[in-house]
């Protein structure tokens, strides 16, 4: 299958905009470049109506200019490696490619190859959730990533200590880059399975349930969710913005979640949410 390809001119501050606004409409990867982004769908998915939307919605604001192309699937850890510098989570994370070189005195050092999957720590809603993470003991806890992209978070998981880490994506190329990822940073028997969290259908209970995805799909899966986190376990959620938060809240606490913590980064938020 081909790939679309967008590269998409704008202001600085209309990238992470545009970033969720596609996301919504079914683009899967995203690259941040000195002029703005660039942006890839699967031809089959893309609905010319809705990304025609979303770019005359900020044109004008944002100055976006629009150049479109057409792609096979590439190598995509050489196109990342062109963008794609190392980050810090504080002094306790360190997320680099393998094509970086280790750093010293960090806690817990996380290599990432994304090639079209996201979740590298570059995006602020991958950040925060980082940042729950640490915030939250993991040692000897059960814990899924729903959603999971690079398998960034079920990764980190692993680090703070969880002893049983499952995680699923919608994408087979999220789910073949997670497993390469996963082997990587010691989890060569960690599978992540694919399809939506109805269709895989995870057995049994979880401290922590991880969520990373979109204002829409958290709220329609919400209950699922709630159904997979034990009593006094904690819901994770991130990929909505700020001024999101009290419809996630409210939609989290009908199912006896309620709110433990919140952070916010350029906008987007993440959340802690604990079952009664």
């Amino acid at each position: 299958m081909e790939y679309l390809e967008f590269k998409i001119a704008c202001n600085e501050e209309y990238s992470e905009i545009l970033i969720a606004e596609l996301a919504e409409i079914g683009f899967d990867s995203f690259l941040e470049t000195e002029v703005g982004i660039e942006a890839y769908i699967t031809e089959d998915l893309f609905d010319r109506n809705a990304f025609d939307e979303v770019i005359e919605k900020y044109r004008t604001v944002g100055k976006i200019s629009v150049e479109e192309g057409r792609m096979a699937k590439v190598n995509w850890n050489e196109e990342w490696e062109k963008n794609y510098d190392p980050i810090e989570v504080g002094d306790e994370v360190y997320v680099r490619a393998s094509f970086h070189a280790p750093k010293e005195g960090v806690a817990h050092e996380i290599v990432i190859n994304p090639k079209m999957s996201f979740g590298t720590g570059h995006h602020a809603t991958t950040y925060l959730m980082l940042t729950h993470q640490l915030n939250l003991d993991h040692q000897g806890k059960s814990v899924i990533d729903i959603g999971a992209g690079t398998g960034i978070l079920a990764i980190m998981a692993h680090k703070l200590g969880a002893t049983k880490v499952q995680a699923l994506d919608i994408d087979e190329w999220c789910v073949e880059n997670g497993e390469e990822n996963f082997a990587l940073n010691g989890l060569p028997d960690v599978k992540m399975g694919l399809g939506t969290i109805r269709e895989v259908a995870p057995q049994g209970t979880f401290d922590i349930v991880l969520a990373n995805i979109n204002k829409n799909v958290l709220l329609d899966e919400m209950e699922v969710y709630a159904d997979l986190v034990k009593p006094a376990g904690h819901l994770l959620l991130s990929g909505f913005y700020e001024h999101d938060i009290q419809d996630i809240v409210d939609k989290a606490n009908a199912y006896s979640l309620t709110l433990k913590d919140q952070k916010t980064r350029s906008n987007w938020a993440a959340l802690i949410m604990q079952k009664k």
